[in-house]
């Protein structure tokens, strides 16, 4: 392919997305299929990234190649750039190679000036829509371009709606809209001490600089921290005729989806507005209308409509999101892209395609993100409370699911309330990027303005929030921070409850149930479990948790953490009566009275989670954190225990560690107390026996020795636990079969993986203190270091997140090739937070895990994302 940063519509395809970004691409796709796209040319992403490389300078061969393109668009239109008789119009969009919806700027009617502007109220014999689209022009270029506050525009639109007593925008007149733009121009000059530049020219060099730039803005930068998208990517700039939906009733814009993103159902989803343009629908200024309405309006654009949004779908193979605009009666698409879905929709959608004969199912198992899962996992309202309840208002359905929390009327109120650990609400007129913060931390989101296609919808739908858009029975007044609703007022910090799938907003909070799972989401599972061939297990503490892993799919019990037993009221006691025991025996005492609780816990879990596996980790943690943390709860285990105080407190500090993280814990307590490793072996054998017996099923227990980093340690433990077993066997005349293994967290283990192999019988990658012993960090502590490390680019990902490839991620595949050296038949899994992140689940399919470990509510998101790691590795 040639070297060139300029394509016009007709020279690109879909293929070239990371060239002429997603919009650009679609555009020259629409173009090659036939269908009525306005002509442009996009410039390239990679003239974006030599803007950056350049010091935020545009080269000036992009600039020679920009206006070649220009005089073929002039041509092709048969108009003249800043003609005062016909004068060529452009719209500048930004377009970067993935989605981003709202996060970048977008300029319309640029070639406007005090001179087309009157050749266009000419040539229009319109002159009330040549001088609306000036206003617009000046307003966007002022905002995006010259940087001058959107606010301060606003101002002097809405004094004039006020000074003549006009409801809506279009109840302007001519000579109203020439006063604005009056204002407009002071506006600008008295804030930049510059005049409204008026050369088209100018104003596109400087619109495409502006585009360029807001690949850099804070809202674009953190939705691609958000969204996992990289930096270097860029944006390209679509360049594009204009066409305009505000020429008065027989004009209009739109946004509309092929199926509802909602909930997927096949029926065309979407809103218009008569006699406006594109941005008043996203905007949400506006409330529109519904798509299947514009069949009265635009009757042959609608059905033209219909036929290319068919066409669309079936030529991507996938569901699309579309923006068309109406021109006296003649339908022009904008735009198409895949669409952004709720996951109810993505999954209905994916099922039906497959129904359809439009894609396989391979197809549909990638299309699902696996996080979206996550969303269909969370609560809804009980339907008793909400049958009880009363709606306060009743807005669209802009995002399904339910929330409660605090009215919030800002962003940054909304973050702080998070910040405590609160529930927030955001309320607002309507959003804009600039919430972006705000509508991320809160629990649901609540607007006056806008429609399903809103910015505050569609973020939302892709973020998983519940949201309520549209809500025109609530006033919001953001300055006094109240909301009215039927001559009531709810103040900032009162609780409201939110049903993004009614569009119910009820006072109070409202009581929330788990979701049903079934239909099309068990059936894309059932796809997943066909596909992968990674094994998903849970890492689950409790009966309660284990069971509900198993409802969402889990295969048995990855990591079973003892220490969380013993925190329970009645056992505590116990425990700490150990550790301040003087010797042996005393140790003995209290660990026989923890004994009947373990046994019975494990015994529970066994029965829930019959033959399928179970690996119970021993006692982890350091024993001082068994210890009281205040005065008074000391003074309380000194009068229990009949201990002195001030010998426990002497105790206490004697157990104190600098780096409790690497100190006296994991198989380092049961080298120094085995009796430990004793009664939670017995606890674990005798549990199984029993448990077998009740089942009429063996069950095989794996038993876990945490922290090994020497050979030697492990079989020191080992021992123990091997001769505890067989005692527990014998006694019981039950002979079981059982397994011995370890969590490889510690480097030198990963290291050694080979020698450690010959005593392990399985390993499972404990990869949170694996990571903080490779970094050299601690994952409670450093939170606010690694965000700064991101956000300055020396960290790609926090690396407690996702699994950092180039250091933990080697010394995981090391560990794997050693331990399979030593031991072929060895199993291999992780049990690490990182087991239910999609990315580290990739990593662990391509070296060749056995399983997969994480929290319940992932469960159904490590399914998912082993199936599409496997369709994406060829496994």
């Amino acid at each position: 392919m040639e070297n060139k940063f300029v394509y016009s519509f007709n020279e690109g395809s879909k293929d070239m997305r990371d060239l002429l970004g997603g919009k650009g691409a679609n555009l020259a796709e629409m173009t090659k299929i036939g269908l009525p796209v306005p002509f442009g040319f996009t410039v390239t992403t990679e003239a974006c990234k030599k803007y950056y490389s350049d010091g935020k300078q545009i080269d000036q061969t992009v600039v020679e190649e920009i206006k070649i393109k220009l005089v073929e668009l002039e041509n092709v239109m048969g108009k003249k750039f800043g003609d005062p008789k016909d004068p060529l119009l452009v719209s500048v969009r930004s377009g970067a190679p993935i989605s981003m919806p709202g996060m970048m700027d977008t300029i319309l009617n640029l070639g406007l000036n005090d001179e087309t502007v009157i050749a266009l109220a000419k040539l229009t014999d319109n002159e009330r829509f040549a001088y609306d689209s000036y206003r617009r022009f000046i307003q966007m270029f002022g905002d995006v371009v010259l940087e001058v506050p959107m606010k301060e525009f606003n101002k002097i639109f809405d004094g004039q709606k006020a000074k003549v007593g006009a409801e809506f925008d279009v109840d302007l007149g001519t000579e109203d809209l020439k006063t604005i733009i009056v204002g407009y121009k002071k506006l600008v000059k008295d804030t930049l001490g510059r005049d409204f530049p008026q050369d088209p020219q100018e104003q596109l060099m400087e619109a495409i600089t502006a585009v360029f730039r807001s690949w850099g803005n804070d809202r674009a930068i953190l939705y691609r921290k958000l969204n996992d998208i990289s930096e270097s990517l860029g944006t390209a700039v679509n360049v594009q005729s204009m066409v305009f939906g505000n020429k008065g009733n027989d004009s209009g814009t739109g946004v509309a989806f092929t199926r509802s993103p909602v909930n997927g159902e096949r029926s065309i989803y979407g809103e218009f507005l008569v006699n406006a343009q594109g941005e008043d629908v996203v905007a949400g200024i506006r409330t529109p209308k519904p798509i299947h309405e514009m069949a009265e309006s635009f009757p042959e654009a609608y059905k033209n409509f219909e036929h290319i949004a068919d066409v669309l779908e079936k030529h991507y193979t996938d569901m699309q999101d579309m923006e068309f605009t109406v021109e006296n009666s003649k339908l022009f698409m904008l735009q198409t892209r895949n669409a952004k879905r709720t996951a109810e929709a993505a999954v209905n959608v994916a099922v039906d395609m497959v129904n359809e004969g439009l894609i396989d199912k391979k197809t549909a198992v990638l299309r699902i993100e696996p996080d979206f899962v996550e969303h269909l996992l969370h609560p809804r309202f009980d339907s008793d409370d909400e049958d009880k309840a009363t709606p306060i208002a009743k807005g669209l359905a802009a995002s399904p699911g339910a929330a409660f929390g605090k009215i919030c009327f800002q962003a940054k109120d909304a973050t702080e309330l998070a910040d405590k650990g609160e529930k927030a609400i955001l309320v607002r007129q309507e959003t804009s990027p600039e919430d972006l913060a705000g509508m991320v931390v809160a629990q649901g989101i609540l607007t006056a303005h806008g429609g399903v296609t809103s910015h505050a919808a569609v973020v939302a739908r892709g973020m998983g929030k519940c949201c309520v858009a549209g809500c025109s029975a609530v006033a919001i007044d953001e300055d006094a921070k109240v909301m009215t609703v039927n001559g009531k007022k709810y103040k900032e910090g009162e609780f409201i409850s939110l049903n993004g799938t009614n569009g119910n907003v009820y006072e109070g909070m409202l009581k929330l149930v788990p979701p049903d799972i079934s239909g099309n989401f068990n059936k894309i599972m059932s796809w997943a479990d066909e596909i992968r061939t990674m094994k998903v297990r849970t890492n689950a503490d409790t009966p309660k948790d284990l069971k509900q892993a198993l409802v969402f799919g889990a295969e048995g019990v990855g990591l079973c953490r003892t220490e969380h037993m013993f925190f329970n009221e009645e056992r505590i006691p116990a425990i700490r009566e150990m550790i301040i025991a003087k010797d042996e025996k005393s140790r003995r005492v209290a660990l026989a009275k923890l004994l009947p609780f373990q046994k019975g816990d494990f015994k529970e879990m066994y029965l829930a989670v019959g033959d399928r596996p179970m690996t119970v980790r021993l006692l982890d943690p350091p024993l001082h954190e068994f210890l009281p943390k205040t005065k008074e709860d000391m003074q309380q285990l000194a009068e229990s225990s009949g201990v002195p105080y001030d010998v426990l407190v002497a105790e206490a500090e004697s157990l104190k560690e600098f780096n409790p993280m690497l100190g006296h814990r994991g198989c380092r307590l049961a080298v120094t107390y085995p009796e430990i490793a004793e009664m939670q072996t017995e606890a674990i054998i005798t549990a199984a026996i029993e448990a077998s017996a009740e089942l009429g099923k063996d069950i095989v227990p794996e038993i876990m020795i945490p922290l090994v980093g020497e050979k030697k340690e492990l079989m020191n433990v080992k021992a123990t636990v091997v001769a505890t077993a067989e005692k527990c066997m014998e006694k019981a005349d039950k002979k079981l079969e059982y397994m011995v293994g370890t969590m490889i967290e510690i480097p030198r283990a990963a290291l050694t993986a080979d020698e450690i192999a010959e005593e392990a019988e399985f390993f499972s990658f404990g990869t949170n203190d694996l990571t903080q012993m490779t970094f050299g960090l601690s994952r409670d502590d450093t939170a606010e270091l690694i965000r700064g490390y991101v956000d300055k680019g020396i960290y790609d990902h926090d690396p407690f997140k996702s699994i950092d490839r180039d250091g933990v991620g080697k010394l995981m595949k090391l560990a794997t090739e050693l331990g399979k050296k030593t031991r072929p038949n060895i199993h291999l899994g992780i049990c690490g937070e990182h087991g239910g992140d999609p990315k580290s689940i990739e990593f662990c399919n391509s070296i060749g895990l056995n399983y997969v470990s994480c929290s319940p509510y992932r469960v159904p998101v490590a399914r998912l994302a082993a199936a599409q790691a496997a369709i994406k590795q060829g496994k």
